[in-house]
């Protein structure tokens, strides 16, 4: 049977540091807010996505990673699963400096922070809106009650480009309901796992169905047993035990 190590909420001793399950967190005001400090250091910060992919993440695979975040997830298993490599896609360029911090901050050099968006294929850099709350920056130019603080052009890659490229064998994937819209065109079939966040509020039911789908066609079958509500894997072949 699965199983995943469990750990009691680590205390910062460190100025400046945030600790939780095992890696150092820049406590940047500007990205670190009250709410994400307390779920870090109750190791609560996207529980649900770390525990799936430290299951389906082994020693010597390489991860790529859509929707890196602040650095948590990629950082994590660069921490705990001796991996090959993680590439990880974060279109918010206001993040990559935080993204590097963490990686000194833990002693790792296995993770590659792309600022690039994927898409069907490589086109014209798209327009990133940037607001106060990083969580509601996006490609959206108006979100209520949300002032743009900057616009940045980010570079526009294509899936299929990428995932030739890298050739990973585990697929890491949240990107705020773009999911439906991008993964149908994911033609690559070298993967063995895949772990997806679903935002069923935006993407309706019909848009669950593509992903589904499009896991289908790259050869991987979704499984329950390391799902957890929004948080759905999908393996190439399902374990005996």
């Amino acid at each position: 049977m699965d199983s995943v190590q469990t750990e009691t909420p680590d205390t910062a001793t460190e100025i400046g540091i945030v600790r939780s399950r095992g890696v150092r967190v820049p406590k940047d005001p500007a990205v670190i807010t009250p709410r994400i400090r307390r779920s870090l250091r109750l190791n609560g910060y996207e529980g649900k996505e770390v525990n799936a992919a430290l299951r389906v993440v082994n020693a010597g695979d390489t991860v790529l990673e859509l929707g890196g975040g602040i650095g948590y997830v990629s950082t994590i298993l660069a921490k705990k699963r001796d991996v090959k490599a993680i590439h990880t896609f974060e279109a918010n360029p206001h993040l990559i400096d935080f993204h590097r911090q963490m990686h000194r901050l833990n002693d790792v050099t296995t993770i590659t922070t792309h600022n690039a968006l994927l898409a069907a294929r490589k086109g014209k850099p798209q327009s990133f809106y940037v607001r106060e709350n990083f969580l509601a920056s996006s490609l959206e130019p108006e979100v209520t009650n949300m002032p743009v603080k900057s616009v940045e052009e980010v570079e526009v890659l294509g899936i299929n480009t990428m995932f030739n490229k890298i050739k990973p064998d585990v697929f890491i994937c949240d990107i705020e309901g773009a999911e439906a819209d991008l993964l149908p065109h994911l033609k690559y079939t070298g993967l063995r796992a895949a772990v997806i966040e679903l935002h069923p509020q935006w993407i309706g039911a019909a848009g669950v169905r593509a992903v589904f789908d499009a896991m289908h066609a790259a050869g991987l079958t979704y499984f329950p047993r390391l799902s957890d509500q929004k948080v759905v894997c999908f393996r190439r072949e399902w374990p005996t035990k």
